[in-house]
């Protein structure tokens, strides 16, 4: 074990890395070390708002200008690929597990940008109001924004706006995609986009699972990850 591969990991929209545990115990076991970063605003603190280009920026800082080996989990996977595309020489594979990214226009995703919007304009009153923040968030179905500070609440905003559709085909690293046959926050039809579009790319399809089979169906996606990073 004196040799291990060392990975970053980009956590999703969450408030704690206490979940990752067992799948980062089983990556050190198969002898992948890994590092899971700190997000700003999530899980490391922060008063700014930020966009896209930033946490390139900062992960470019996190990694010290290394080739790396990043693990992207949902908005870390939007993260992942906005690095990827800016900086391909600093990227030595990529792993996707159900990843943002590609921006959808069906009504799920509309009733989010309707919430943004009215939020950003009668932010003060709405926010007065329990009840009618309450039925905005519903109409949303948005879990985390209610938890999210005002700055991290207009950084969601800033990133749900991107489309990295379009880049997609530019990217040249060997890229690794693992995605929940049942996920409904990024669905698999998004995974096929990826998979297409992003030259000698790999797609595993995990049976039954959800927007994090990292936690579901840990020991099946260790076993895909160690079988293919290099």
């Amino acid at each position: 074990m004196a040799d291990l591969k060392k990975i970053y990991i980009l956590h999703g929209w969450a408030y704690s890395t206490e979940k990752w545990n067992d799948f980062t115990r089983l990556l050190n076991y198969r002898g992948l070390s890994s590092v899971i970063l700190n997000i700003p605003g999530l899980t490391e603190e922060t008063d700014k708002v930020w966009a896209l280009p930033d946490y390139v920026e900062w992960l470019k800082k996190k990694t010290a200008g290394e080739q790396v080996t990043l693990v992207g989990h949902s908005n870390g996977g939007r993260i992942a690929l906005a690095f990827s595309l800016e900086y391909p020489n600093l990227v030595k594979q990529l792993v996707l597990i159900d990843s943002a990214g590609i921006r959808p226009n069906g009504p799920l995703i509309r009733a989010k940008r309707f919430v943004f919007k009215t939020l950003a304009k009668f932010g003060k009153k709405i926010n007065s109001s329990e009840k009618l923040r309450s039925m905005i968030y519903k109409l949303a179905r948005e879990r985390d924004y209610p938890d999210a500070t005002p700055q991290m609440r207009e950084t969601m905003a800033n990133l749900i706006s991107v489309d990295l559709k379009p880049e997609l085909a530019k990217i040249n690293t060997p890229t690794l995609i693992i995605w929940g046959e049942k996920d409904k926050s990024t669905p698999l039809a998004d995974g096929i986009i990826m998979n297409k579009n992003i030259k000698g790319s790999k797609l595993h399809i995990i049976k039954g699972a959800r927007h994090s089979p990292q936690f579901t169906h840990t020991e099946e996606v260790v076993n895909i990850i160690t079988s293919e990073i290099a």
